[in-house]
């Protein structure tokens, strides 16, 4: 099974969450590209799940614009 994150967990997060998250993931994917330079990346299938993970967040974000989605209410 992956560990990533789901698409019900994205669903959840509010707008600022999701760009928090995005960050961190383009934060953890430039790390990751760059220990697979320098021959240190022991989990290749990482690098490829944060990929995706990012996918994920710009689909949710692209959806929430677009109307197909909506964000979680502000409490």
């Amino acid at each position: 099974m992956a560990k990533g994150l789901t698409t019900e967990e994205l669903d959840a997060m509010t707008d600022a969450e999701l760009l928090e998250k995005l960050r961190d993931s383009k934060k953890e994917a430039f790390n990751l590209r760059f220990s697979a330079v320098t021959h240190r990346l022991e989990d290749q299938g990482r690098l490829k799940e944060v990929r995706r993970d990012i996918a994920r967040i710009y689909t949710i974000k692209r959806e929430r614009e677009l109307g197909i989605r909506t964000a979680p209410a502000a409490e």
